[in-house]
């Protein structure tokens, strides 16, 4: 995340005009020394791995035990909180390879498999997509689960390649609130992030949708407990009705003096102009974000 946001920033005054750039540097007192060093810091960042191709959630993490994760279920049942299960007995989860939601997973939550293999290559560590679902199933096995978000981000990253799965933790996000997952929390408030993940998923994990450079990009696969989705989005000036089924998506413009934009479908590039539809059929074969 530290060296995506140090290229975004640099980025962003690669897109200013110079006088504009020499302005904003000026008022932030950004030296060009201190911008060389957000360069070198962006290609210099150490990133722990194990067991070919796993990402530690940090360095030595994989010196620590495994937990007994049927034997705490077996015991307690609901283990969610196996902070607090773990100090009642004495113990601390800073000796077991457990998360309450692995940071790791958020890694393939924010970023595309063709994103990740960017910020990797700029490193100098080499990334293959194969290790991605190999990492979801590593830390989502060695998660207790305990947040209401970690329904939706598991739901996210297993999306494309455990789809039951998948299914499963959206249908408890749905639930957090309405069955109080949590004993008890409900009462406090609702869980907004929760909320907002259930809706995110759906509308982003079905389209595949990713605006990347200067393409709107999308990778559509809808679940199998859905027949159409239907959503509605703003992109470049554009308002844009988008329908989607099994076998077609269709992109419906609302606006006429927008200028074209670029979409690809399935790694195929379009032109589409404002106040047009146009419908693409779907073969399935879809990459990016979900290689």
């Amino acid at each position: 995340m530290a060296v995506w946001v140090l290229c975004r920033a640099l980025e962003v005054l690669e897109l200013l005009s110079e006088v504009r750039r020499a302005e904003l540097a000026a008022r932030l007192g950004l030296s060009a020394e201190e911008l060389a060093r957000w360069d070198d810091i962006s290609r210099k960042m150490f990133v722990p791995l194990h067991d070919e191709g796993i990402i530690s959630q940090f360095k030595g993490y994989e010196t620590l035990r495994e937990l007994d994760w049927e034997g705490y279920r077996t015991r307690y049942g609901n283990i969610q909180r196996l902070d607090l299960i773990l100090e009642g007995e004495n113990d601390s989860t800073n000796q077991y390879k457990l998360s309450k939601q692995p940071d790791v997973l958020m890694l393939f939550y924010l970023f595309s498999a063709d994103a990740l293999g960017e910020l990797f290559e700029r490193l100098g560590y080499a990334f293959e997509y194969e290790t991605i679902p190999r990492n979801i199933a590593y830390y989502a096995d060695r998660s207790s689960k305990g947040s209401t978000l970690s329904q939706a981000v598991l739901g996210w990253v297993l999306a494309r390649s455990d789809r039951q799965r998948a299914m499963d933790f959206f249908v408890q996000s749905l639930q957090s609130d309405v069955n109080d997952v949590q004993q008890g929390t409900t009462a406090e408030g609702v869980h907004l992030g929760a909320m907002a993940g259930s809706i995110d998923l759906m509308q982003r994990v079905s389209t595949g949708i990713e605006a990347r450079g200067d393409v709107l990009h999308f990778a559509p696969e809808l679940p199998q407990e859905l027949e159409r989705l239907d959503l509605s989005i703003r992109y470049r000036g554009h308002s844009l009705d988008l329908r989607l089924t099994r076998d077609a998506l269709r992109v419906r413009g609302r606006d006429d003096a927008a200028p074209p934009i670029s979409l690809c479908v399935e790694d195929n590039i379009y032109e589409f102009v404002s106040g047009t539809t146009r419908v693409f059929r779907l073969s399935g074969e879809a990459k990016g974000r979900f290689r």
